[in-house]
């Protein structure tokens, strides 16, 4: 993939397994985007943000975030408004990663404008192959504005 087509990826996600099992997917799937981490939303907000005299530790440009919704200290829908809420930062396509088949947060979610709501799969298989799907659809995005 050429460097100017790299997707700068955030992870927000505290369970420490399915880190493991994203970082795993990305591999098997040849996925060479970079994948930053955060483990709650207040460390994700940190990321994103320029502060004076430090930029943000994420390139500006190509972001997609990918956000579990049950964290501690600042959960995914809190995540979510404060994002939101940021001129700088509120334009970052965000994808709900969770396990939450509630229809409150999946409502909540789309209010925040979500790109996605995707439940983790059970398997290994059907998870690489979910994230095969969204490198290319995003990839695809990211050409078309080219």
């Amino acid at each position: 993939m050429i460097n100017n087509l790299m997707l700068n990826i955030l992870l927000v996600e505290d369970d420490e397994v399915d880190i493991m099992t994203v970082q795993r997917a990305f591999k098997k799937g040849n996925i060479a985007n970079p994948l930053y981490l955060a483990n709650n939303g207040l460390e994700a907000l940190s990321l994103l943000r320029d502060t004076p005299g430090q930029p943000s530790l994420i390139p500006p440009e190509r972001r997609l975030i990918l956000l579990d919704l049950n964290m501690p200290k600042m959960n995914g829908l809190e995540f979510l408004r404060e994002l939101r809420a940021d001129p700088a930062i509120r334009h970052i396509p965000v994808v709900v990663l969770t396990t939450s088949n509630e229809e409150r947060d999946r409502v909540d979610a789309y209010n925040f404008n979500v790109a996605g709501y995707i439940l983790k799969p059970v398997t290994f298989s059907v998870f690489v192959e979910l994230m095969i799907t969204l490198d290319r659809y995003w990839t695809l995005c990211e050409m078309s504005l080219i």
